[in-house]
């Protein structure tokens, strides 16, 4: 038997046209408003750099729900940056793209395979992210319209 190299969070955020930050979080330190905050403002630094010139209105930002992304902190920095957030019902992976569009591949890709250290799980997580296309991404945005539709057709039930 071998020891499990352990559990680390990534944050990763994404548009239309890919990967936009892969944030790995230090070991013991866990996601609060200051630590979100500043992932928000590296975002806007990236967005002017990888997307110039095609964000000309507000940003749209998805999250969930945790405690981090609601406090009031976060909401007054995302307000700073020009971001808006849509609203995300609680216990909802219906309308969240990364859960049933980024995450499920990469989960596929990593079943089975043992890792000797972080380093390698992000290596092959990387790849695979790399590896996708663009309609790859679009593709799990526009099936977040299509849900939406749906649960509000449902008036909020879960959609499958």
């Amino acid at each position: 038997m071998q020891k499990s190299v352990g559990k680390f969070l990534a944050s990763i955020f994404w548009d239309q046209d890919g990967i936009l930050i892969i944030d790995y979080l230090p070991k013991d330190q866990t996601i609060n408003a200051e630590f979100y905050s500043s992932l928000l403002v590296q975002m806007k630094d990236i967005l002017k750099e990888k997307r110039r010139g095609k964000v000309t209105k507000e940003v749209l930002f998805l999250h969930d729900n945790a405690p981090s992304y609601r406090a009031l902190e976060t909401q007054k920095k995302l307000a700073c940056l020009g971001f808006a957030f849509l609203d995300h019902p609680p216990y909802s992976p219906d309308r969240a793209p990364s859960d049933y569009r980024l995450f499920p591949g990469l989960k596929k890709q990593l079943k089975g395979c043992h890792f000797s250290s972080d380093a390698k799980v992000i290596a092959v997580a990387e790849t695979w992210l790399d590896g996708q296309t663009s309609d790859f991404f679009l593709s799990g945005l526009q099936k977040l319209e299509q849900r939406a539709e749906k649960y509000t057709e449902l008036r909020g039930e879960y959609v499958e």
